[in-house]
């Protein structure tokens, strides 16, 4: 059977005209489904039961659950492992900054990209997430907070151009009149460098901020940390981004986990300032998050300032992600990891 809200507003148009019911009990529904959130055909009250018998023999909801919930006591961070009805857990986050609520949500159960300073992949893939998953991540955050979301950021667990069809169909659900209307302005997507998605992404030019996990400054060095660089070269995935930027008009934002004595010397940050030279972009750095099964430690404060200077001095926009709920282990896969452990 399938989920109602896994449609389109075109797809369920459609169902709705099949019923030869009014075209605009579509948008009824879809706020229903998408604005305000109800779990069930039951909820919609100026639906006739008459509609919702009739949906309820080919549709049903997505079934998700909060499984448990972490709240930072150093600031309003709230980090949730989110519950399938097939059993799958992925994490999901709610972080309040001054311009706005963001949830960070996963795009797969799981990753296969094997990033070794990463603790999502380090259970490997199970499968992708529908567009109806990623939708109740933030609708379950809201519920439970009582808040508004208006930034999202698709940087939990998984690799969102490996899942690019329901990612797409994700962002044109969210981004609905109808539905939750989160600008596409304030999404950020981050992937590790498919490349023939990239492309594919800049043609359908949704404008949405794309982060390129970029992480070292030359091909050798990725190689170590980030498997996928043996097959989507660094001057290959450059020449994508540089595509991007011409079809879109967008900058891009380039991520950079600083790691300590692997990447965050002055000669890796003078060596990506020639790397980067020149392209409409951002560099945010990040300090890596300990990941026990790696055994890699995050680079010192004043490292991290000197990196960021180098940068600055030598004309790349770079700033420093602000860490929030270090104390609920926020990072994605963590929590997921040692719950599968118990």
């Amino acid at each position: 059977m399938r989920k109602i809200d896994d449609l389109s507003f075109e797809e369920l148009q459609e169902v709705i005209l099949k019923l030869k019911e009014p075209k605009f009990k579509a948008d009824q529904i879809f706020n229903w489904i998408h604005n305000k959130m109800v779990d069930s055909f039951d909820e919609m009250t100026n639906v006739s039961k008459k509609t919702r018998t009739e949906l309820q023999k080919e549709y049903e909801f997505t079934v998700a659950r909060i499984e448990l919930k972490l709240q930072s006591k150093l600031d309003e961070t709230k980090k949730y492992v989110i519950k399938f009805e097939d059993g799958n857990i992925v994490e999901s986050v709610f972080l309040k900054y001054k311009f706005g609520n963001t949830a960070c949500i996963s795009s797969q159960v799981g990753c296969k990209m094997g990033c070794h300073f990463c603790a999502s992949t380090k259970n490997g893939f199970i499968r992708d997430l529908t567009a109806g998953e990623m939708l109740k991540q933030i609708y379950l955050i809201q519920k439970d907070t009582k808040e508004k979301i208006s930034n999202v950021v698709i940087m939990g667990s998984g690799e969102p151009l490996e899942n690019f069809d329901n990612i797409v169909r994700f962002l044109n659900i969210i981004n609905h009149e109808q539905g939750q209307n989160i600008s596409m302005r304030k999404i950020t997507l981050s992937t590790s460098g498919i490349i023939p998605n990239i492309y594919k992404l800049a043609d359908i030019n949704i404008p949405i901020t794309l982060a390129i996990s970029l992480h070292a400054p030359s091909q050798d060095k990725r190689e170590k940390i980030m498997p996928i660089a043996r097959k989507h070269k660094l001057k290959d995935l450059l020449d994508a981004c540089d595509y991007y930027v011409r079809v879109t008009g967008r900058r891009l934002t380039f991520e950079y986990i600083l790691i300590k004595g692997f990447n965050d010397s002055q000669e890796d940050a003078v060596k990506l300032s020639n790397l980067l030279k020149n392209k409409l972009a951002n560099v945010n750095l990040i300090p890596c998050n300990y990941v026990k099964e790696a055994n890699i430690q995050p680079s010192d404060n004043l490292d991290i300032e000197k990196f960021k200077r180098i940068l600055t001095e030598n004309g790349i926009n770079a700033t420093v992600r602000r860490e929030l709920g270090s104390d609920i282990n926020a990072a994605c896969g963590q929590l997921r990891n040692d719950l599968l452990k118990m």
